[in-house]
């Protein structure tokens, strides 16, 4: 059950994190794996207690954690590309 619960976490912050970053247009597999991530990043970096910072129920402050964690993958990955390019 509870990996069902991350999928759904991560769907939904991986399309967040997609609406936000207008520069990429990923497909939902991609949205999902980025959510993913971005709730392993998210729950590092608030050690698992966002929810309980703000007073919000669980289920949305790991939401909002794992949308942080893909918004940092994200700007990882312009910060790369920005780097890189040749141009």
């Amino acid at each position: 059950m509870n990996i069902i619960i991350t999928i759904i976490v991560g769907a939904i912050a991986g399309w967040l994190a997609d609406l936000a970053f207008k520069r990429f247009s990923f497909s939902t597999l991609y949205q999902i794996g980025l959510g993913i991530a971005g709730a392993f990043v998210g729950s590092f970096l608030f050690e698992g207690e966002f929810h309980s910072l703000l007073g919000l129920p669980v289920f949305i402050g790991r939401v909002i954690e794992a949308f942080i964690g893909a918004a940092v993958i994200l700007g990882l990955i312009i910060l790369y590309r920005r780097l890189t390019d040749k141009s």
